[in-house]
């Protein structure tokens, strides 16, 4: 089995929430530990993939600092499909992994499991499992799989729906699920700050 290389894979963060459980807040931007959210996912994903991305529609100069910024390519608040499909049409690595904004710690090991789950696979994505339940926004992409996510954006496939389609392959977290549970309230960050989060 080929070895892992971070420098095959980009990671995209999902940041292109309504945010409609904060008051139409910005998710990713709201302040955990005395930093923006999405700069704990990227601190996170430091030294899985060589290049960041970051999926939104709105609020470029205050999530420029955090990776290359790439918008839905659609207007309004499309879903976590319109990210994927942004970030697979700009991505020019070999790998995209995808990771939500929601989520601030996920496993050191995240790219390359589901790396592992792909080989001697020529198509599909791998996608997380936490023991249980398919986590769909963490998944590893190749490169070329964006006119599928454009198409399936089109007919307004859920994400999980689009992955079936394609192939998926779940690869068992279990072991990790509690690195996988996300903030949508102003209550759940101050429990996460509080140290109430696994």
């Amino acid at each position: 089995m080929p070895a892992f290389d971070p420098a095959s894979v980009t990671v995209a963060v999902l940041a292109g929430g309504a945010g409609s459980r904060l008051g139409g807040r910005d998710k990713g931007l709201e302040l955990l530990g005395g930093k923006p959210l999405v700069a704990h996912v990227v601190d996170a994903l430091s030294g899985q993939a060589e290049s960041i991305l970051v999926c939104i529609n709105r609020n470029d100069a205050a999530y420029s600092p955090h990776g290359v910024l790439v918008r839905d390519t659609e207007s309004g608040f499309r879903g976590p499909l319109a990210g994927i499909a942004a970030a697979l049409q700009a991505n020019s690595s070999e790998w995209l992994l995808t990771v939500p904004v929601d989520c601030p710690r996920p496993p050191a090991d995240l790219a390359a499991r589901l790396h592992a789950a792909l080989q001697g696979r020529p198509e599909g994505a791998a996608v997380v499992h936490d023991g249980t339940r398919r986590e769909p926004l963490f998944a590893l992409y190749r490169r070329g799989q964006a006119p599928s996510a454009v198409a399936a954006l089109q007919r307004d496939l859920a994400v999980w729906r689009w992955q079936d389609e394609i192939g998926v392959v779940e690869v068992a977290f279990a072991d990790a699920a509690d690195r996988f549970g996300n903030l949508n309230t102003a209550g759940e960050f101050r429990a996460w700050e509080n140290g109430r989060h696994g």
